[in-house]
């Protein structure tokens, strides 16, 4: 089970270097010509650490965790393995503290692994991490769950925007925001995409189905017979699927109105919190969040830059 893993990916622990060996010495790739992999990242490297051997952040200020998405978490990395990397920081004698990754380490543990993908960080410059980070994702070939992850870590972990992201790896917030999406696939479909026996376009296809037996089903189809990723959207389209020669009917996730999704993200960067847009048969809406009073203020005060001073709300 864990060579498994091993080979699924592991979000931002791709694009970072492992600890050196003692004595060994430490060259950077920067500058290499064709050479993708990770360059060096001053103040930090990637390790599988023990589970046993990291504690949480006293300071931690998130103190209740929702059980459903917990159990979802679990479930994911049992299935898969986890690809988003705790952060830790080393506290002496082999231990090692939490700075980012509770939910992921909480998982890990209920999980029952004995190990840990985390990144262990020396410096407390958040800034220079996730520059080399940005900078590591543009240069590494990486499966698109890999990227999706990394992606995603990025932006809630180093506080990292889609605006950022779009201009220093070159890609299109359009293109950023569908490979986010892949994280939403059954774990069955990820393992699939990891391995690089079904591909993005197929992935993206079977984000169309709600229901995650069919899109396992639809899957193991995919590549037992090939389906290219036209063949499989027309199947999603018309919501029916022929296994074993029965006709099976599945229920398509609703459409959402074009732009939508881009609109949500360009919110979300503007506002510098998380921002969900939903829109019905007559009517949309718009639900903004807010961390304290004066979190609310700082966004009222985006919103509406009359209301930028130190009025109460």
């Amino acid at each position: 089970m864990s060579e498994k893993r091993r080979g699924l990916g592991r979000g931002l622990g791709s694009l970072i270097p492992t600890q050196p060996e003692p004595g060994a010495e430490t060259t950077t790739n920067q500058g290499v010509p064709g050479d993708t992999g990770p360059a060096m990242v001053a103040g930090a490297y990637f390790a599988e650490l023990p589970i046993t051997a990291i504690t949480p952040n006293t300071r931690q200020p998130r103190q209740v965790f929702d059980e459903e998405a917990m159990a979802e978490l679990v479930h994911s990395v049992k299935e898969i393995g986890l690809l988003q990397p705790v952060v830790v920081r080393s506290i002496g004698d082999g231990r090692y503290e939490l700075i980012m990754g509770e939910r992921r380490w909480r998982a890990t543990t209920e999980a029952g692994l004995a190990t840990i993908p985390a990144i262990v960080r020396d410096t407390g410059d958040d800034d220079m991490l996730r520059d080399a980070l940005l900078e590591n994702l543009h240069r590494s070939q990486l499966n698109p769950l890999e990227e999706a992850a990394a992606y995603q870590q990025l932006l809630d972990d180093f506080g990292c925007t889609h605006e950022e992201l779009s201009t220093r790896i070159g890609r299109s917030r359009p293109q950023i925001s569908n490979t986010l999406r892949l994280l939403k696939l059954s774990p069955a479909v990820q393992r699939r995409v990891a391995a690089g026996v079904l591909s993005a376009g197929h992935a993206r296809a079977l984000l169309g189905i709600s229901d995650a037996g069919a899109q396992d089903r639809l899957a193991a189809r995919v590549v037992a017979e090939g389906i290219s990723v036209r063949g499989l959207e027309e199947i999603v389209a018309v919501g029916v699927d022929e296994d074993e020669g029965e006709t099976v009917r599945f229920k398509a996730r609703r459409p959402s109105a074009p732009g939508l999704a881009d609109l949500n993200d360009r919110l979300s960067d503007r506002l510098d919190t998380r921002v969900k847009v939903s829109m019905g048969k007559s009517k949309g809406r718009i639900t903004i969040e807010f961390a304290s009073l004066g979190d609310l203020e700082r966004i009222v005060g985006v919103i509406d830059p009359r209301n930028r001073d130190d009025r109460p709300i």
